[in-house]
Formats: structure tokens, sequence, C-alpha cells
């Protein structure tokens, strides 16, 4: 008798990103821009302190505060963390030190890495200066990193500075972005390759006997484990819905689209789905659905109308 197989563990690269474009005030405008050309600003309060990275309010009055200084680009490590698996898109490639630096000048510590040969060689105190990046835009990455330095601090303090530059940086690009690697578990992997099927499974609690679809592998509300599988569907209930008017990066659906919370028949709650069949201006709140696979799909591409009379409120109102 030869044992039987262990499950296959399902694993997918996952990305969540949200790039956003911000306009810049008169504070962050000169500090990037100054960043472009060689130079630290901050920013003195209404306590004589200077904040660097600057900030547009003072922390103690909440006041607008625009009284822009130049401090060096040399300084003081105040604490620091070792890094020895740097992540893609980290200023280094190699081992490096995170660490928060007071420049000369500042009062208090701009975080960002430190290129050291290895941890022996950081310490809270040591001395360091700026790395400038080879190319510069405007951007916090104008600093490469820091390198250590074995100067002294200037002797003159923050100088006043005007904050005009001339072709100022006015608006940036936050790329936020998240790369993992997602691996379900025994009732999400149950729930996938159901679907790789053409069917939609879910789980029963057996106290409050809510059919969760997706299934979560507990209920969240009794807490017990959900081991009941139940097919629901295939077709469904529109419960809520949005007219989506922007297209989405690397998403090739044109604009406008529907995208609504379909409650399936025998689901104790609606999960998310797109609808197509329809103009969008037609879509409502309790029209049937059913879903539509594509060729080797592995979900539902989209759902679309049954053609059957729209379910009464009363039949989905506890599923909005």
């Amino acid at each position: 008798m030869t044992a039987a197989s262990p499950p296959e563990v399902l694993r997918a690269p996952l990305v969540v990103e949200f790039p956003f474009t911000r306009s810049l005030g008169p504070v962050q405008s000169a500090f990037l821009t100054g960043l472009r050309d060689g130079v630290v600003l901050g920013v003195k309060t209404s306590d004589g302190r200077v904040v660097v990275p600057p900030v547009e309010y003072d922390p103690v009055t909440s006041e607008e505060i625009r009284e822009l200084v130049e401090v060096a680009a040399t300084g003081t490590v105040t604490t620091w963390a070792w890094n020895d698996r740097p992540r893609p898109q980290q200023p280094l490639d190699t081992p490096f030190a995170w660490v928060l630096v007071e420049l000369d000048g500042a009062d208090t510590a701009l975080l960002h890495a430190l290129d050291a040969p290895g941890p022996d060689a950081v310490r809270t105190g040591m001395r360091v200066r700026v790395r400038w990046a080879a190319e510069r835009t405007g951007a916090i990455t104008d600093i490469a990193c820091f390198e250590p330095y074995d100067g002294p601090a200037p002797a003159a303090g923050p100088a006043p500075h005007d904050g005009v530059f001339q072709d100022p940086v006015t608006g940036i690009v936050a790329e936020a972005r998240l790369d993992y690697v997602y691996s379900p578990g025994r009732a999400q992997t149950a729930y996938i390759n159901a679907l790789s099927e053409q069917r939609t499974v879910g789980e029963r609690c057996p106290s409050c006997h809510k059919v969760y679809v997706p299934p979560r592998g507990a209920c969240p509300t009794c807490g017990v484990a959900t081991t009941d599988q139940v097919e629901v569907g295939p077709a469904g209930t529109v419960t809520t819905f949005c007219i989506v008017n922007i297209k989405a990066k690397n998403l090739d659906i044109e604009v406008p689209y529907v995208y609504a919370h379909i409650a399936l028949d025998g689901a104790g709650l609606a999960l998310h789905g797109r609808i197509g069949g329809i103009p969008y201006d037609q879509v409502r709140m309790g029209l049937r659905v059913e879903p539509v696979w594509t060729e080797g799909g592995r979900y539902p591409d989209h759902y679309r109308p049954t053609g059957e009379p729209d379910a009464d409120y009363d039949a989905y109102k506890e599923l909005i």
C-alpha cells in the first residue's frame, strides 16, 4: 500500500501597487529641488529647532512655517539597524545599514541607507556624509546613501535660504508597491481548485450556518472552524455596485464598466465581480446574473444577466 501524495501547495506572486501624483507646496518643492542641486534644506520651527526633512506646519503651534535654512551634507548617526538582505528597489543592492542621521545644523534625524562593509563598521555616534546620486531629478533618491566620514562638523551653523531655484520641482509620483508570494490555506485552496472546474464552493459555519464565499477556514463571528463545504450559485443577485470611469493600469477593460457585489444563490455574503453583457447604466440592485467563463480560465471573467426577473429587495437586503 502506497501513501497518498500530499496536496499541491498553491503559490502565486502578487503585487499591490498604488502610484499616485502629489503636488508639492513651497517647502517640499524647495527641499526636493535643493536635493537635485546638491543642497539640503530644513525648516525652522517656532521654538528655534531645525527640522530635516522639512515639514509644512509647526509641530508645536500647528501654524504654517516657511523659514528655510541650509544644513550641511555631513552628520552623526543617532541609531541604526543592519539590513543583510536588501529587497528590490532599496537604496543599495548589497547589505547596508538603515540609519537615522542628524545632519550638522539640524535638530532632527533623516532616515536613509549607510554604505558600510558590515555591522561591525557601524556605530551610534559615527560621522557620515551624503553620497549624491550620479543623476539627480528632485527626489529623496538624489541622496544615493550615506557613507562614513572622519571629518569634523562645520563651524558655521545653518544658513538662511530663500528656497528659490531655477526650474523648481512642483510634483512627484509616489510609487507605493508591495511584491509578495501568496500561499492560500486549506479553505481557499479548495475554493480555487473548484473555480478551475467552473464551480464555486464555500464553507458553512456549524454554529450560525452562514456560508462563506470565498471560505476563510473559520467563522469570524462564531470563531469556530468551517469544514462543511457547500457549492453555491452559479447564479446570483447584484446587491450593490459602482461604475468605474478611470482605466486601471494593465487592465484591458474599456471604461466605463460596472463592478458589483454579487450574492450567489446559497451564499451568506456577497463577493466581487465585474458585470458585462448589459449597458453600464442599466445595471441595478436586484439584477440576476450568472458567471461567464473564458476558455481555460480559472475564474469567471465577468457576470452577465440571466434574463430572470429582478430579485425582491427583501431577498438580499441582509447581504448588502
